[in-house]
């Protein structure tokens, strides 16, 4: 039987106030500046294709719900597994990227929530993860598995860090007491964790195994760069299609809201686009979230890929040539 995905990490309008609501836009806004300028400076030609396709993946990957516990589902957030192969800067624009096209597209998340979106997943999320996965690197010396042990503490701790700052905007916002959101929140996103830290520790595996390079081994080229490009998009399109299997269970933040009591406070959103990965007017489930998620990936990448460009094309001729 097909399901629809549901990704409710998102905050929806109406579980935070106006005045949280408004500190998450301008501090989400002062650190993506940040990060827009830290990637003009820094990344070069053979990373800027990489985080259109990394932007993809996060994207359909997102879509697909896995069981955790209890009837509850969860899915990855991907800032840690970005945040290794592209630098913290460069993952702050891939999962910005995301989270808005997820929030602006498919009505995933509320606009008012956006900033605080964007920071608990894309900046809060990626920061942790990869200062946990760069001082786990460190201490665990050069044993050949210590990248993926790395990024997996580094993974699981990026989601409990995301889950706690949530409950304490919940909280600040007078949505539920910290006393309640706060173990609600960390004692589900634990599980998640786990499973954010497998995937991150099987898509760092692959890279390994089919792009070193990206893992600080010598460059592969550009007829490699091509292909891994070409392969990166139609791995996201191949999890694209599978979308309609995702587990049709809350996820974390939804069940805490239905078992807290809090969930009605949450507000339909202002307009609707392609409102939960469906397409108005196609009627079969599958084939709605499968051209829904299509859609997605597709211009989400197309950011992706965008952004960099002409985050480049504005830069100082003195840094092009550097890089």
């Amino acid at each position: 039987m097909f399901l629809k995905p549901i990704l409710a990490m998102h905050i929806p309008d109406g579980f935070l106030s106006a005045p949280v609501a408004i500190v998450g836009w301008l501090v989400t806004a002062v650190l993506v500046g940040l990060a827009l300028r830290e990637v003009r400076d820094r990344l070069g030609d053979r990373q800027i294709p990489l985080m259109g396709v990394l932007a993809a993946f996060v994207f359909a990957a997102q879509m697909i719900n896995f069981p955790v516990a209890g009837g509850t589902s969860g899915h990855l957030i991907g800032g840690t597994l970005v945040a290794v192969l592209l630098g913290p800067w460069a993952a702050v624009l891939v999962m910005t990227t995301v989270v808005a096209v997820q929030a602006l597209l498919f009505q995933d998340g509320g606009l008012l929530a956006l900033g605080f979106n964007v920071f608990n997943m894309g900046i809060l999320a990626v920061f942790v993860g990869y200062a946990v996965y760069v001082w786990a690197r460190r201490a665990l010396g050069a044993q050949p598995q210590a990248m993926l042990i790395a990024a997996a503490l580094g993974a699981w701790v990026s989601v409990e860090l995301a889950a706690m700052a949530t409950a304490l905007e919940l909280a600040i916002s007078g949505t539920s007491p910290l006393d309640v959101a706060l173990p609600a929140m960390a004692g589900i996103h634990a599980l998640i964790g786990i499973g954010e830290a497998l995937i991150t520790v099987g898509a760092l595996a692959f890279v390994r195994q089919t792009r070193p390079d990206l893992l600080g081994a010598p460059s592969a080229g550009v007829a490699r760069q091509s292909a891994l490009i070409a392969a990166g998009l139609v791995i996201a399109l191949a999890i694209a299609f599978a979308s309609p299997l995702a587990d049709s269970d809350p996820d974390g933040l939804e069940r805490v809201a239905e078992d807290k009591a809090f969930i009605d406070k949450a507000e339909d959103p202002v307009y609707e686009v392609l409102p939960d990965y469906t397409v108005p007017g196609i009627d079969d489930e599958a084939l709605t979230t499968i051209i829904a998620g299509v859609i997605g990936v597709l211009i989400v990448a197309g950011i992706g890929f965008a952004v960099p460009r002409l985050v480049r094309l504005n830069a100082p001729e003195k840094v092009r040539q550097q890089q």
